[in-house]
């Protein structure tokens, strides 16, 4: 297991989405390259939340950790990071004037070019403070699921991707009815963490209020809402605020724990496998403190897979080489 820091030159904390740069990434002149993996940093210096300006990058041939994009406040850079192929990254952006959830306003996805430079702002309606996303990349467009945590739903991004960057092309709202509320530790409780089945059209939902795992079907082609979906995975013993999700090389899933619900102190801040059944495989805790699991992803590459997850508690990214059994 390899540890660094995730705190860039400014002093930004508390660090949120996690991305690999794949081997199809148009790196063109920028600095990022096969295998890097990116983090969004959420608060500022000061550790006020919703306020971070940054994304590091974090070199897969173990370099030193730069600043790849650095924005000008407001800015909140949330769970919600996503690269595309074309070569440029999604980010989610939370912002909150005074790092509480009552100042917080909807936000937005900034659209970031391969030099770390901003392309676009994307703004909409059904956006209502993004905060995680799964990315489907599609080459000439792509589709953005996007969970929002001021009214806990999920939206449906059509987006246009060109050689001058990504454009709204459609959007909707396609699962609604998550609990959501604000937190002083987590901020917010919301559905967070999504992962899209292609080849089923489905998309799993983390809820942590409701600390449970929803499918939603048809997410790719409803054209309305489908409520919550059908609860997947609910598990008392080992879920303790599900957050974060991701797709492990296996075909299971991938949830950490924010410990802001059902905490457990003698289970802190686990990641934790289960089956698209609903049966839980094991489980691995990030850090020995409640409340450090945040953002995770999972890069696989021929026979290797690489699990990347934040520690919100020393605001660290740790990376495991992962068997893909």
């Amino acid at each position: 297991m390899r540890s660094v820091s995730t705190v860039p030159s400014n002093g930004d904390l508390n660090p949120y989405g996690v991305a690999f740069i794949g081997r199809d990434f148009t790196a063109g002149s920028g600095p990022l390259r096969s295998g890097d993996i990116l983090v969004s940093n959420f608060n500022n210096a000061a550790n006020l939340q919703g306020t971070g300006t940054t994304i590091v990058d974090v070199p897969g041939t173990g370099g030193a950790v730069t600043v790849f994009f650095q924005g000008t406040a407001p800015l909140g850079l949330t769970t919600a990071l996503g690269v595309l192929r074309k070569g440029f990254v999604v980010v989610g952006n939370g912002p909150s004037k005074d790092g509480t959830f009552a100042t917080a306003s909807a936000g937005s996805l900034l659209v970031i070019d391969n030099e770390g430079h901003l392309r676009q702002t994307i703004t909409d309606p059904t956006i209502q403070y993004p905060w995680d996303m799964a990315l489907v990349d599609r080459g000439g467009s792509a589709i953005a699921f996007v969970s929002n945590a001021l009214n806990g739903t999920v939206s449906r991004l059509t987006l246009d991707v060109g050689s001058g960057g990504v454009t709204l092309d459609d959007a909707r709202t396609i699962a609604s009815g998550y609990m959501h509320r604000a937190d002083p530790v987590a901020l917010v409780l919301s559905p967070t963490g999504l992962v899209y089945d292609r080849s089923r059209d489905v998309l799993y939902v983390a809820s942590t209020a409701d600390n449970k795992v929803f499918a939603v079907h048809d997410a790719a082609s409803r054209k309305g809402s489908g409520g919550t979906g059908n609860v997947v995975y609910q598990d008392s013993v080992h879920l303790h605020g599900a957050l974060a999700m991701a797709r492990a090389p296996n075909g299971h899933l991938l949830v950490s724990n924010v410990d802001s619900v059902n905490a457990d102190p003698t289970q802190p801040s686990e990641i934790v496998e289960f089956t698209t059944s609903g049966k839980f495989v094991k489980q691995l805790s990030v850090d020995p403190m409640l409340d450090g699991s945040f953002g995770l992803a999972v890069l696989t590459a021929g026979d290797d897979a690489t699990l990347a997850a934040v520690d919100d508690n020393t605001n660290s990214l740790l990376i495991w080489q992962i068997d893909r059994e």
